[in-house]
């Protein structure tokens, strides 16, 4: 038998997948011919296929010594060197096998690849067009050359590569897979729902595809069929950490706590520094009103992944909530967040070249991820509609990702709306320059969506936070926080990172009537039934210092009735707990009315026709919450505390005409609360005046306030302009 029978008798059982009868073929012919440089490449290829790739480099090696024009040993030699993580080297065979043999596609596509791992993607996608020049049904290149085009926001380019792929191998699984990515990436999510169906269907296993399909649905706001979706991934791949972690997600959005805090503990397990998963473990504990245990998990988070902005926010919001956490202990943990996210960027911060005329029409930008249904866009709301567009120009710099009816209202208000939802912090901030924004206004602080990082760069003159957190942000170049003399009195000492306090003359709130708001109807009470007290907040308000004081009111008054209504209290585990805790203090369950989300605004209004009197929470008080409850006749009784998260209720009542039902102390928050329980000509006088009250006083002055708020744009204007 002739060296290249031998050889070609090597390669069918190789090609049939018999590698052990190839490799005993290969072995025999370098017996007698050690320098035959074709057998050498060959055992080398078989051995990289067995997951010898140490013993395949050293076989290749010495065939392209011998031969060293053999541009497929070297084409080899480059794939086995990217396998082993030697990329660099990877890229100088692949070339050198181009080199010898300028037409062969494998090599421009291998060369692709190893570029690709490096992170050069330019260079990868020439490498990839240069494989399908040569070769123009290469349908892997143009998978591959999706992937690079889709990894350097080329999407479209992306789409159509995909697309040709699929054309050349329709049964290819991956590639409805990557295109259904491409679809994902921009926002055309029926697209990418077909394309993961297909890539299932034709790969029923195909975890990935599960778990994206769950994202995409998660994104259209369709839970039910996110979350079976999910699911059926973990089948699929039951240490799928991943797929827990949106699974809990997709829990967490649809307030299923349990469910959720489950899945964000498995994907902990079986992923320990899943530090993204910690935080929204922490964000379900604290929708539980588990919330040290939701700071314990926030700062996992951060120690798993110090960089973690998102975490580090939540966590100062988080601790606004703990009554343990006085102004002090937070002011530490601003200190930490301004070091390691906002001082980074005080060295590179440009002049700004916004004329200083005094009186000229200002730009007025604002920043929020909460245009929409939501307390700080219903908030905004009045504002916007009564701003004096002859003295102002208002553009909104929306990150709202699924728009609704309130954003449409406000964005009708505004003289320009951006969505700036899919821009970094960086392109934001540079495009704040190019507008020109003279003022900057921050609307989230520490609150989910915000965007401290882009006000961290100062791409305005005059920048200044309000409405969305309850107090400073940390951030050295926010110039100042709106509040104003009864949130904040003249008297507080600020501390360190505080803002420059800009007081508002009334009140910083002011309240818009809601769309088709239920009527007010008769006091509860005054038919013979039991006295109800009620609190509406977000649950994760209701700190145990709370449900003390609660319970003393209802041990005082036998007969009365407690109506608890949170997205929280949706679940039995959460039930349960404040039901154990009233029958700790004696205080049968019969007593007690506890209700989760409601799913509309005015079925959310027509809960307080139960209620009697609202009691606010502490030290977090309510402010959409509290105005809600007047609009629909209930007075709320607050405990005034030292800093702005607790006295937001001083100025909302003060504003409102009622501030006998401030109390300067926790047992004077009983007495008046049970004060006004056992009154009720003066409970339901107040229920039948104060949505009249409230529409003829200050805090639902819409002209009045708009008016305060640009006198002190103008005021801050007019101190950057004098230097």
């Amino acid at each position: 038998m002739t060296l290249q029978e031998q050889i070609e008798s090597g390669l069918f059982h190789h090609r049939a997948g018999r590698l052990r009868e190839a490799e005993s073929v290969y072995r025999q012919i370098l017996s007698q011919r050690p320098d035959c440089a074709e057998a050498l490449h060959l055992l080398g290829v078989l051995s990289a296929q067995m997951g010898k790739r140490g013993e395949a480099v050293e076989l290749i090696r010495r065939a392209v010594q011998l031969k060293p024009d053999f541009a497929e040993a070297q084409n080899d030699l480059g794939v086995v060197l990217k396998e082993i993580g030697q990329l660099d080297e990877a890229v100088t065979v692949g070339r050198r096998a181009i080199q010898i043999k300028p037409d062969y596609a494998q090599a421009h596509y291998n060369l692709g690849i190893a570029l690709k791992e490096l992170g050069r993607f330019e260079e990868a996608i020439a490498s990839y067009r240069q494989a399908i020049r040569f070769k123009p049904d290469f349908a892997n290149a143009y998978n591959n050359l999706g992937i690079a085009l889709a990894d350097t926001g080329h999407i479209d380019e992306a789409v159509a590569s995909y697309r040709h792929a699929i054309r050349l191998q329709p049964n290819d699984a991956e590639m409805h897979y990557n295109l259904g990515n491409a679809f994902k990436a921009n926002d055309q999510f029926d697209e990418s729902i077909g394309c993961y169906r297909n890539a299932i269907c034709l790969k029923s296993d195909h975890a990935q595809a599960f778990n994206n399909l769950g994202n995409v649905h998660d994104k259209k706001g369709q839970f039910d069929q996110s979350v079976a979706a999910y699911r059926e991934a973990i089948r699929i791949k039951p240490d799928y950490a991943e797929s827990h972690y949106n699974l809990g997600s997709a829990f967490l959005s649809i307030g299923k706590l349990e469910e959720a805090i489950a899945a964000f503990r498995r994907a902990i397990e079986l992923r320990p520094n899943f530090a993204e998963a910690c935080n929204n473990l922490a964000n379900a504990l604290r929708d539980a009103g588990l919330i040290e245990e939701a700071i314990a998990s926030y700062r996992q988070a951060i120690r798993l992944k110090p960089d973690h902005a998102i975490a580090h926010s939540n966590l100062l919001f988080a601790m606004n909530y703990h009554s343990g956490n006085d102004a002090r202990l937070i002011d530490g943990e601003l200190r930490r967040w301004r070091v390691r996210f906002a001082d980074p960027f005080g060295k590179s911060i440009l002049p700004h070249a916004n004329s200083r005329r005094v009186d000229r029409r200002l730009r007025i930008g604002y920043v929020s991820a909460d245009f929409r249904n939501h307390p700080v866009g219903r908030f905004v709301l009045p504002l916007l509609r009564h701003h004096h567009h002859d003295a102002y120009e208002v553009i909104c710099y929306s990150d709202v990702v699924k728009d609704d009816a309130i954003t449409e209202k406000l964005r009708a208000c505004a003289d320009r709306y951006e969505n700036i939802a899919r821009l970094s912090d960086e392109q934001v901030a540079e495009k704040v320059r190019e507008d020109k924004i003279d003022i900057l206004v921050d609307l989230s602080g520490h609150t989910a969506g915000n965007r401290l990082l882009v006000f961290a760069r100062k791409p305005a003159p005059v920048q200044i936070s309000y409405l969305g957190y309850p107090g400073s942000t940390g951030l050295p170049v926010m110039d100042y926080r709106l509040t104003d003399a009864l949130a904040d009195p003249e008297d507080k000492m600020e501390s360190p990172h505080d803002e420059k306090l800009l007081r508002l003359p009334v009140c910083n709130w002011c309240f818009g009537e809601p769309d088709d708001s239920p009527p007010v109807r008769a006091l509860p009470a005054g038919a013979g039934g039991s006295v109800c007290f009620g609190s509406f907040n977000n649950f994760a308000k209701v700190s145990p210092d709370v449900l003390e004081l609660w319970a003393g009111i209802l041990k005082a008054m036998p007969s009365s009735r407690l109506m608890v209504k949170s997205r929280g209290l949706g679940e039995p585990s959460v039930r349960g707990r404040i039901n154990r805790y009233f029958a700790s203090r004696g205080i049968d369950a019969e007593r007690l009315e506890l209700r989760g989300h409601e799913p509309d605004v005015i079925s959310h209004l027509e809960a307080y026709n139960c209620v009697d009197i609202a009691l606010d929470t502490f030290p977090y008080h309510g402010t959409m919450t509290t105005c809600e409850a007047l609009w629909m006749g209930v007075p709320v009784v607050t405990l005034a505390g030292s800093t702005h998260v607790s006295r937001v209720g001083v100025s909302l009542l003060r504003c409102a005409g009622l501030p006998e039902l401030i109390a300067p102390s926790a047992d004077e928050y009983v007495s008046i609360a049970i004060g006004l329980a056992n009154d009720l000509p003066r409970l339901a006088e107040l229920r039948s005046g104060l949505r009249r009250r409230m529409e003829a006083d200050l805090l639902m002055d819409a002209p009045r306030f708009a008016c305060d708020i640009e006198a002190a744009y103008r005021q801050a204007w007019r101190a950057w302009c004098l230097g």
